[in-house]
C-alpha cells in the first residue's frame, strides 16, 4: 500500500490547523491578563513551540510512539533519535508518511505545555518557564502520550497500557492533553502561590475582543484537533467533525445560562470558556458519541466548568485563567461522560452505562483518569519545588507590580500616550 493523497492532504491541513491553535491559545490567555502582563502570556505560549518542537525531533516522538520498553509505561527514546528514518518514502504511518504524522503529534505536545501558562500568568519568571517546559514535556507529557496514544504494536511492541492493556477511550487527548494539563496547572500554581492582590482586588482581562479572537481561532483549529486524530479523511473523521460543532456550540451556550442565571448577564469571557469547555469535553469523547450525546456531553461539562472556576476563591490557589476549572474539569467530565453516554451507533462502537453497556466502560475510563491525576500531580509538584529552589521560579514582588513585560521583554504591548517630538 502507498501514500493515500487524500488522508495526507486531510493531515496536511489538520496539522496546520493544530498548530494554529497555539497562536489562538496565546490570544485568547494574552486577551485575559492586565496589560503589562500581555506579552509575557502570549511569549510563553509561542516559547512552547520552539522548545518543545526541538525535542521532539531528538527523542520526544522517540518516547511516545518508540518501541515500549516494558509495561507499556515509555517508549524507547533512542528509536528514532533525529527522525532520520522517517524521511524514507516507505515510512507510512496507514496511508500517510509517517513524518507527517510525527508533526501531527509534535502539534499536540506543543499546545499542551501551552496550556499549562495560564495558571502561572503575570508571576512566573520567563527563563524558569522555558526550563520548566523543557522538562515537563519529557517527564510528563511523553510517557503520559506514550499510555494513550500509542496503540498496539503487536507481541514486539505492546504499545501504551491505557489505550491497549485499560482500552479507555480517549479519541483524541482528554487524558493525556487536557487533564495533564489541567493538573499541572494546579500544581505549578500551589508552588508559586497567589499573585499579589488576589481575592482582594479584581484582575479584569484587558481585551476581551482579543480573548474573542483567540476563541475562535481555537475552534477553528480544534476542527484538525479531533477530526485529524481520524488520521484520514474518512468517515470516522466526519463523525468527530460534527461532534465538535455541537458539543462546543452546546458547551457555550450553557456557559451563557448560567451566568445569566447567576449573574443577572451573559458576558463574551462566558462565551469564550464556555466553547473551550465544549472543545475539551468533546475532545475524547467524539468518536464514541452520538451527536445528542456530543450536545449533553458539551452542556454538562460547561456548566461543571462555569461553577468550578470559582472554586479557587474558597481553596485559596491562585489559577490565573482558570485552566484547572477548565481544561482539568472539563476534560475530566468529558472522560468519564465516554462510560455515561458511548453508543455503539457511533465510531468507536462501544455502549455505556445509559445505553445498556453497564459500568465497565465508565470504570475503564475512571482508572485512565485517576493514573494520570495522580503521575502528573506528583511529577509536576516536585519539579516545581525543585526548581523553586534551586533557580527560583518566581519574580520579585516589585517585579510583578511593575509588570512582566518590562522587567523580561523589555516592552509594552500598547504605547499609550508617548510625548511625540519633531515637526508636523
Amino acid at each position: 500500500m502507498g501514500i493515500n493523497t487524500g488522508d495526507t492532504a486531510w493531515m496536511l491541513v489538520s496539522t496546520a490547523l493544530v498548530l494554529l491553535m497555539t497562536p489562538g491559545l496565546a490570544l485568547f490567555y494574552g486577551g485575559q491578563v492586565r496589560a503589562r502582563s500581555a506579552l509575557n502570556m502570549i511569549m510563553m505560549s509561542f516559547v512552547s513551540m520552539g522548545v518543545v518542537a526541538i525535542i521532539w525531533v531528538i527523542y520526544g516522538y522517540s518516547m511516545t510512539f518508540g518501541k515500549d520498553l516494558g509495561s507499556g509505561l515509555v517508549g524507547d527514546p533512542t528509536e528514532f533519535v533525529g527522525l532520520t528514518e522517517l524521511l524514507s518514502e516507505d515510512a507510512l504511518f496507514g496511508g500517510i508518511p509517517t513524518i507527517l504524522f510525527a508533526a501531527f503529534q509534535a502539534m499536540f505536545a506543543v499546545i499542551t505545555v501551552a496550556l499549562i501558562s495560564g495558571a502561572v500568568a503575570d508571576r512566573m519568571k520567563f527563563g524558569a518557564w522555558v526550563l520548566f517546559a523543557g522538562i515537563w514535556v519529557t517527564l510528563v507529557y511523553f510517557p503520559v502520550a506514550h499510555w494513550v496514544f500509542d496503540f498496539d504494536g503487536g507481541e514486539s511492541d505492546p504499545g501504551g497500557w491505557i489505550a491497549n492493556d485499560l482500552a479507555a477511550i480517549d479519541f483524541a487527548g482528554g487524558t493525556a492533553v487536557h487533564i495533564n494539563a489541567g493538573v499541572a496547572a494546579l500544581a505549578l500554581a500551589l508552588v508559586l502561590g497567589k499573585r499579589v492582590g488576589f481575592g482582594a482586588k479584581p484582575f479584569k482581562p484587558h481585551n476581551l475582543t482579543m480573548v474573542m479572537l483567540g476563541a475562535a481561532l481555537l475552534w477553528f483549529g480544534w476542527f484538525g484537533f479531533n477530526a485529524g486524530s481520524a488520521v484520514g479523511s474518512n468517515y470516522l473523521a466526519s463523525v468527530t467533525f460534527f461532534n465538535t460543532i455541537v458539543a462546543t456550540g452546546a458547551g457555550m451556550l450553557a456557559w451563557l445560562l448560567v451566568e445569566k442565571i447567576r449573574d443577572g448577564h451573559s458576558t463574551t469571557l462566558g462565551a469564550a470558556s464556555g466553547i473551550v469547555a465544549g472543545l475539551v469535553a468533546i475532545t475524547p469523547a467524539c468518536s464514541s458519541v452520538t451527536p445528542v450525546g456530543a450536545i449533553l456531553v458539551g452542556t454538562i461539562s460547561s456548566v461543571l466548568s462555569a461553577y468550578a472556576v470559582g472554586l479557587k476563591y474558597k481553596f485559596g490557589y491562585d489559577d490565573s485563567l482558570d485552566v484547572v476549572g477548565v481544561h482539568l474539569v472539563s476534560g475530566l467530565a468529558g472522560s468519564l461522560l465516554v462510560g455515561v453516554f458511548a453508543s455503539s451507533a457511533a465510531p468507536a462502537g462501544v455502549d455505556g452505562l445509559l445505553y445498556g453497556g453497564g459500568a465497565d466502560q465508565l470504570i475503564k475510563q475512571t482508572i485512565a483518569c485517576a493514573a494520570v491525576i495522580v503521575y502528573c500531580f506528583i511529577v509536576t509538584y516536585l519539579l516545581g519545588k525543585i526548581l523553586d529552589k534551586t533557580i527560583g521560579i518566581r519574580v520579585k514582588r516589585d517585579e510583578e507590580i511593575a509588570g512582566v513585560d518590562l522587567v523580561y521583554h523589555a516592552e509594552s504591548a500598547y504605547e499609550l500616550g508617548g510625548t511625540f517630538k519633531g515637526g508636523r
